[in-house]
């Protein structure tokens, strides 16, 4: 984990459900964007999308060179990180980034990324299956679907082209509709 304790304000990358659901204090949100990392529903969520049982898919970041993740930056007290790594404690450690603004600028900060070495990652599935299992999870923040369906809207609200969240979400929806049982 990176070492805040002499920082006041520090900058945190949100790429999933921190860019529609920022129940944290922050003093600034802005619009921005890491290179060489790509978006996935590769991870397992046991505390909030999921059981431990039965572990929802949500998102974490995939090392892919060229690649461009659009998200959003919060500006925010150190002290904030202490709940941020509660909700984060599944699996994702803290690491440094670049961070680019849409207007240009450039700032530090920090992203949360899960990688495979942790016990909670799921990996790679085809659309159908992933579309599957986050249908059938649910967990303490929710339904997974929502979760996926959330994140798709955000990104689209953004302007954001997402090919992987995009065409999972329409899975689901095609799922859901053949199905039409609550998820």
């Amino acid at each position: 984990m990176h070492d805040v304790a002499n920082e006041n304000d520090v900058w945190v990358f949100g790429y999933g459900s921190l860019i529609w659901k920022a129940d944290f204090p922050y003093h600034e949100r802005r619009p921005a964007y890491i290179h060489g990392w790509t978006r996935r529903f590769w991870q397992g969520s046991h505390d909030h999308r999921g059981t431990p049982e039965s572990p929802g898919r949500v998102v974490t970041l995939i090392r892919e060179p060229g690649a461009v993740c659009h998200g959003m930056a919060y500006r925010i007290s150190a002290e904030t990180l202490g709940p941020l790594d509660v909700r984060e404690k599944n699996g994702y450690l803290r690491e440094v980034t670049p961070l680019h603004f849409t207007d240009g600028e450039q700032a530090e900060g920090l992203v949360y990324i899960a990688t495979d070495a942790n016990p909670a990652f799921l990996g790679a599935a085809s659309y159908d299956a992933m579309a599957r299992h986050i249908a059938d999870s649910h967990g303490p923040s929710g339904p997974n679907s929502d979760y996926l369906l959330n994140l798709a809207d955000a990104l689209r609200a953004m302007g954001v082209e997402d090919v992987h969240v995009f065409t999972l979400a329409e899975t689901l929806e095609a799922r859901i509709a053949d199905d039409p049982r609550p998820v």
